[in-house]
């Protein structure tokens, strides 16, 4: 029913009623009837039909427009200041529009999930398939009768032991982040010199950077301490994965720094290449799981997509964040702060 129509019939019985109530005062004039009767029923009219068509009807369009909308799937996330009102239905149409807000988000989130969750399954198929089909084949070879030649057997079992260990450090690098991300690992936290852990790290790697010739370089300035308060186990495995990253996608002939700073409460660590850098757009997920920049090329180097995502839990465990700082053509720099040992 349209508001001008409900307006006058309400202002009809309102002037009826009033006409009649003034018609039961004696000596009230015919014409002071009619006039307050005209009156009654103008005001009224006036009075209930802005009342219905700016105050009930107008929101209730709104609401109903909002409900087309998410029945369409066509809402637009607005988010504001909520002004104060009066109105129940204004704020009634207020709350469904925040609902609607916070269930889209929930909906892009899904839909966010539901992607990473696809493209690890499709990741972790390949780097499953990759040493399973390998050692597959080695074994299969062997007993289509390469067993009769005992270099060859060995050169194929070698190489299916090889493809099998490969499976292996996967199997422990997931078993690894996915305690890390349920919570059940715990940090052995103590107090240690990271300034020759990072040597350490440095001697573990030294045959894979001599064979893409880059040359590793600590910066760290001397009569300082370098104590910090941490798992040595685990920074270890991170700088070991920082570097070695360095080493696998930094140009040939270049370095990889790994710089320390102490401040009063802390220990600044980077370690930085100067490879082609990474774009801006896969810096987000980085350290996603078997998130790698370019995968065609970057499957050949080995390894099991993994560190990064794992190194990224062991500083977060440390009530700490990894930062990267990288530009295309100018390497990449991986950046994180330890507590220091008091």
């Amino acid at each position: 029913m349209q508001p001008r129509i409900v307006a006058f019939i309400l202002g009809l019985l309102i002037s009826i009623s009033t006409a009649s109530f003034c018609s039961l005062i004696p000596g009230t004039p015919a014409s002071t009837v009619a006039v307050t009767s005209i009156v009654a029923f103008t005001s009224s009219f006036l009075l209930i039909y802005f009342t219905i068509e700016y105050l009930i009807f107008k929101e209730l369009s709104k609401i109903q427009s909002q409900f087309q909308k998410l029945k369409k799937k066509e809402f637009n996330l607005k988010t504001g200041v909520i002004q104060t009102t009066f109105n129940p239905l204004k704020k009634l149409n207020e709350d469904i529009a925040l609902f609607a807000a916070f269930k889209q988000r929930e909906i892009d989130d899904l839909k966010k999930i539901e992607t990473y969750r696809q493209e690890f399954i499709a990741d972790l198929s390949h780097e499953l398939k990759t040493p399973v089909f390998a050692a597959q084949g080695f074994i299969h070879t062997l007993l289509d009768g390469a067993m009769e030649e005992p270099d060859v057997a060995k050169r194929f079992l070698k190489k299916a032991a090889k493809s099998l260990d490969g499976l292996e450090g996967l199997i422990q690098d997931l078993l690894t982040l996915s305690e890390m991300e349920t919570g059940s690992v715990r940090m052995k936290k103590d107090s240690f010199d990271i300034l020759p852990l990072v040597q350490d790290v440095f001697d573990q790697l030294d045959k894979k950077a001599n064979k893409r010739n880059i040359k590793l370089y600590i910066s760290a300035p001397e009569n300082t301490d370098y104590l910090v308060f941490a798992d040595q186990k685990r920074i270890f495995q991170v700088l070991t994965n920082l570097v070695e990253n360095g080493i696998k996608y930094g140009h040939t002939d270049g370095e990889v720094r790994v710089s320390l700073l102490a401040t009063p409460d802390q220990i600044q660590v980077s370690v930085k290449d100067n490879g082609p850098g990474i774009p801006e757009e896969d810096q987000k997920r980085i350290f996603d799981r078997f998130y790698r920049v370019e995968k065609s090329r970057s499957k050949d180097k080995g390894g099991s997509g993994l560190g990064l995502a794992i190194s990224r839990r062991i500083i977060e465990a440390h009530k700490s964040k990894i930062q990267l700082v990288s530009k295309p053509g100018k390497g990449s720099d991986f950046r994180f702060v330890l507590p220091i040992s008091t």
